[in-house]
């Protein structure tokens, strides 16, 4: 389909930051509890749709890099604490 290239750019980069805060925990999560946090993590952030990362990567400015990157960080911290603290159960 020809909207098949259409994302929310926030999804790869809440992704690598789950990633990245399982291993700085030295801890790892089942699937469960990363797919929870990604919802919870993603929900908490607003949409930014792309066609291309090179799209998103032309068009902001540094200190708009660093205020995603910042946002994405809290969020996926926050997600982690409150499932850590309300587990899903299946």
């Amino acid at each position: 389909m020809i909207l098949d290239n259409i994302y929310n750019h926030y999804e790869k980069l809440v992704f690598d930051e789950v990633l990245a805060y399982q291993s700085k925990e030295s801890r790892t999560f089942d699937e469960s509890m990363l797919e929870d946090v990604v919802c919870v993590a993603l929900n908490n952030l607003p949409s930014r749709y792309v066609r291309h990362s090179v799209d998103i990567a032309f068009y902001l400015t540094i200190p708009e890099r660093v205020q995603m990157d910042t946002l994405v960080r809290n969020a996926v911290e926050e997600a982690f604490s409150l499932v850590t603290k309300n587990p899903h159960e299946d």
